[in-house]
């Protein structure tokens, strides 16, 4: 099952990586693609949960990690959700 690492640029400009177990998150999030905030965290629930659901489906158990990153991906999130504009862009999806 192929990782993809996706990048992130945050409202603030700040990038980060981050991890999906599987390409499942590519079904959700587009490279290139800006998202409206609430937009991203629902798209990214979808994805990491997708790609849980693939590594459940394959060894028995949900993906720790992927769950992992959603909560970051949250808790970064709520830094910006006073912002009326606030948007999220998905610089890129490497697998």
């Amino acid at each position: 099952m192929p990782e993809v690492i996706f990048t992130l640029r945050w409202p603030d400009g700040a990038t980060e990586q981050c991890y999906s177990p599987s390409t499942a998150i590519a079904e959700h999030l587009s490279a290139g693609a800006t998202y409206p905030l609430a937009e991203f965290l629902v798209r990214s629930r979808a994805g990491l949960g997708a790609a849980s659901e693939r590594v459940r489906a394959r060894y028995g158990f949900p993906c720790s990690r992927a769950m992992g990153q959603l909560a970051r991906i949250e808790q970064a999130a709520s830094s910006f959700t006073a912002l009326p504009d606030a948007a999220v862009t998905v610089v890129a999806l490497k697998s």
